[in-house]
């Protein structure tokens, strides 16, 4: 399984930001950091999302990987809308398609890397990693390997420290890896996947709904992986 992941190297001892979504994949992409022995800022994104009991799992997962920093940065996103996540837009119950579903927030990843990219520069590191996925996602455009690799050329152009030679890493390390073999890396890594939050549309009993894009994900790389998934779902799809 470790053949799909993208190692971390030359990080150990250094600053390093990790975008800290509270969610799976990001956990496991923070625990590898801490594994690699890297000096973890995590930056968290409060874009006033529905499902933001992902705050709180950010927060336990930052201390729970001792980060050195934890920054939750307020940028309201809701004032844009154009998505299930941050509208009055039903989210999608009915599985994955093969459309880009509403869920996605219109340029987010590339908004959300714009402020790592200052932090890094602030906090003078090299590295970010963020825990896009290529394979098991719902077609977000700005999860593709294209994007990633276009924006570590953008941070040279676009900083003070790039026009002086820094390189910047834009890491992903789960960028091909399946959902099974995230949730096997976070129980490799010795990592309680109940801290995370993946629920785009929360239960009001406090669980994940088990219906949306993101829950059917989850549980389907926990059956694939053969593990107990740890998740409280409302409802079994």
């Amino acid at each position: 399984m470790r053949a799909y992941l993208a190692p971390m190297q030359d990080v150990a001892g250094k600053p390093l930001i990790v975008l800290l979504s509270g969610g799976l994949d990001s956990m496991v992409c923070a625990g590898l950091a801490r594994e690699a022995g890297a000096r973890i800022v995590a930056l968290t994104i409060d874009y006033n999302q529905r499902h933001r009991v992902e705050l709180e799992s950010a927060a336990r997962i930052a201390a729970y990987v001792g980060a050195a920093e934890h920054i939750v940065l307020p940028l309201d996103l809701r004032r844009f809308g154009g998505s299930a996540l941050t509208d009055d837009i039903a989210v999608p119950k009915e599985g994955v398609g093969d459309e880009v579903p509403v869920t996605y927030v219109p340029a987010r990843n590339l908004i959300f890397l714009s402020l790592t990219l200052g932090l890094a520069e602030a906090r003078q590191a090299q590295d970010i990693v963020i825990g896009v996925n290529a394979l098991d996602y719902s077609g977000y455009p700005d999860c593709r390997p294209e994007f990633i690799a276009g924006f570590e050329k953008l941070a040279r152009l676009a900083t003070r420290d790039g026009d002086k030679g820094v390189d910047f890493r834009i890491h992903a390390p789960l960028q091909h890896m399946t959902k099974a073999d995230i949730a096997a890396e976070a129980a490799r890594l010795g990592m309680d996947a109940g801290m995370s939050w993946s629920c785009y549309d929360p239960a009001p009993s406090a669980e994940h709904c088990g219906l949306c894009d993101s829950c059917r994900l989850r549980s389907k790389g926990f059956a694939d992986a053969g593990l107990v998934d740890p998740t409280r779902y409302a409802v079994r799809a």
